[in-house]
């Protein structure tokens, strides 16, 4: 922040290239005029000279972002980021639509003459940093925004808009592409699954992200309401009914908290369209099936599900044509065609066809490297496709032993629950036939207060147990004191009598507060003695430490193309993502279950693993009949 009414006078520049448009009152027209010259006032510059806008936008003068030639990043992607930010968008977009942006020429009244020499003094130092070499310019790849009753000046940093319909110049999305080649990828630490660390990150990540004016995150806060240090980062301003979209972090400290939370919403804004390249024309499946991921095999719904009024997914025809994106197949060693609506769960537009089934962040991560981002990912599937095989199975998951846990943290965090809010917490073993260490804890109210929920649910999963466990604890432990805040046992038991009515995310952990579901849960043991240490849970996982990721990937990817299934990722990295020096993927394997949120839209249905695993495991000697699928809503947070 700088104080402008202290600046001395600033000299023209020199030369002749780079133009100033401005878009405000005749009095800084003048002022402009004066110091830069009538010259350099136009109402737009050729293609290959800077230019540098000039906006007077209510109380403030708007400067910038400074127009390169062949640079992204315009006034129309900061008008595109601030339109996002707004949080008074709708309301702002229907006075745009009644009066229109509004005469720029005409008086202001905090424009005085003093103050449009001030301004025009700071326009003419930004122009000279522009045109001629020293100091470098503050306006490139940012907006000055000076204040016209303070005269201070903010700096907001811009991060070109990769739709921008006047500067976005995305690369197609083709085969080539996506093709992986196996590289170096040195860990600092074999213990981590991680090729580095954001440590030493903050400041950047803070300057380059977040910002209320034009950032990609609107804003940061943290708070410990419950106990545990949880942060969000909120992509646009909070409103009630888009809380999924936003990033979280729920750590041991506030710092880690606020870098999770930074780059969960970096994840989800990169998880909902395509953002980092252009996608090809849409094509029948009948005419990519040799190249293309078959949507059959991802789990659809039956067929007459389809006719229900206002369902909102189309039946699959293999002869309409559908968008795909690239992505790449483990078990083929070769790029695929994905249907992107399988790749992106955000809404799809009416000129889009409508998504063959419900979709959600389910395999979606970000990595220091596409390779770490896939492995994450497919931790997260293993960690869902555990909890749903667990819970639609009804498999008699192993308690785990909280007291052998090596990091005390474990237990603690147990005790604090069980002191704080009243809940005892169990921990089981969901691990599959990949042994993936997965763990489900639930935590039940030991009172039967009325008014609290009984239930309350987390899961993780990691190849080191103790970490999957303390993170699906940490989970917990903060979730419960909101829950209980939130708990409406009336719209609860409705969904009690009627499993269409989970609708939304937050629907399912309310219906399993309801101490009506008690007998849901019963396959789980929650009163006799751990049946399993976290030591023995490791010995059977026998997960081997690498120096290098490409290692750690290959070790899980592998679990799963020897059980018969096929991991498929999709590389969605956006320019956003990739200037912070990260990558975005998102992770498909089909025949897993995939989380689904609203209980008419579960995917349950053509995944024959849900019969098998059961059989797998030795918890039965046949196949599951369909009839025996748990027809109730999972409880899954």
């Amino acid at each position: 922040m700088t104080d402008l009414l202290a600046s001395g006078p600033v000299a023209a520049p020199r030369g002749d290239s780079g133009r100033v448009r401005l878009f405000g009152p005749d009095l800084l027209r003048a002022a402009l005029v004066e110091v830069l010259g009538a010259g350099r006032l136009a109402p737009a510059a050729a293609a290959n000279e800077p230019w540098l806008p000039v906006r007077v936008d209510g109380p403030r003068v708007l400067i910038g972002p400074a127009v390169l030639p062949s640079t992204p990043g315009c006034p129309t992607c900061a008008e595109r980021r601030r339109d996002a930010n707004r949080p008074d968008r709708s309301g702002w977009a229907a006075l745009c639509r009644e009066f229109g942006d509004g005469p720029a020429d005409i008086p202001h009244p905090l424009m005085t003459t003093v103050a449009a020499n001030v301004v025009a003094s700071v326009v003419a130092d930004e122009f000279a940093r522009l045109t001629r070499t020293g100091e470098p310019a503050r306006t490139r790849g940012a907006v000055l925004a000076l204040s016209l009753t303070t005269g201070l000046v903010t700096r907001h940093t811009l991060m070109a808009d990769p739709l921008c319909p006047d500067c976005a110049d995305l690369p197609e999305d083709t085969l080539s592409a996506a093709v992986m080649v196996r590289r170096p990828l040195s860990k600092p630490d074999p213990a981590i699954l991680r090729i580095g660390t954001l440590d030493g990150r903050w400041e950047d990540l803070i300057e380059s992200y977040v910002d209320p004016e034009v950032g990609v995150i609107n804003s940061l806060a943290a708070g410990s309401p419950y106990g545990i240090p949880t942060a969000v980062a909120r992509l646009g301003p909070p409103r009630p009914d888009d809380t999924e979209r936003h990033g979280y972090g729920r750590t041991g400290d506030f710092r880690s908290a606020r870098l999770t939370a930074i780059t969960e919403a970096l994840e989800r804004y990169g998880s909902l369209r395509p953002l980092g390249r252009r996608t090809a024309a849409p094509a029948p499946h009948d005419e990519v099936a040799a190249r293309a991921v078959d949507p059959r095999d991802l789990g659809l719904y039956p067929d007459d599900w389809y006719d229900q009024p206002g369902f909102p997914f189309a039946r699959f025809d293999p002869r309409r044509p559908l968008a795909w994106v690239w992505g790449y197949s483990f078990r083929r060693a070769e790029p695929v065609l994905v249907p992107e609506s399988y790749a992106y769960y955000g809404a799809r537009s009416r000129a889009q066809e409508p998504a063959l089934a419900y979709e959600c962040s389910n395999g979606c991560a970000l990595g220091g490297c596409l390779e770490e981002a896939i492995l994450h990912g497919l931790l997260e599937i293993a960690e869902r496709d555990a909890f749903l095989m667990t819970w639609y199975a009804r498999l008699p998951a192993p308690r785990l032993d909280l007291a052998s846990a090596r990091d005390r943290h474990i237990p603690v965090l147990a005790e604090m629950v069980r002191l704080r809010w009243g809940y005892e917490v169990s921990a089981y073993s969901t691990t599959l036939e990949q042994r993936v260490p997965a763990v489900l804890v639930l935590a039940v109210d030991a009172h039967h207060r009325p008014g609290v929920p009984l239930h309350a649910c987390s899961a993780a999963a990691h190849p080191e147990p103790e970490r999957a466990l303390l993170a699906a604890l940490t989970d917990a432990a903060s979730g419960i004191g909101g829950r209980m805040e939130r708990f409406d046992a009336d719209r609860a038991a409705r969904m009690v009598a009627d499993p269409d009515e989970v609708r939304e995310m937050p629907d399912h952990a309310l219906l399993g507060g309801h101490p009506d579901t008690a007998g849901r849960f019963s396959f789980l043991d929650t009163d006799g003695p751990p049946a399993l240490t976290l030591s023995d849970l490791a010995a059977q996982a026998d997960w081997p430490r690498h120096h290098d990721l490409g290692d750690d990937l290959a070790e899980l990817v592998g679990r799963y193309l020897d059980t018969g299934l096929d991991v498929i990722a999709v590389d969605t990295t956006t320019p956003e993502q990739r200037a912070g020096g990260f990558a975005g993927a998102k992770v498909i394997v089909p025949g897993t279950l995939p989380m689904t949120f609203g209980h008419r839209f579960r995917r349950t249905h053509g995944i024959p693993r849900l019969a098998t695993v059961p059989r797998l495991l030795g918890h039965r000697s046949t196949d599951l009949p369909s009839e025996n699928v748990n027809p109730h809503p999972h409880p899954f947070p």
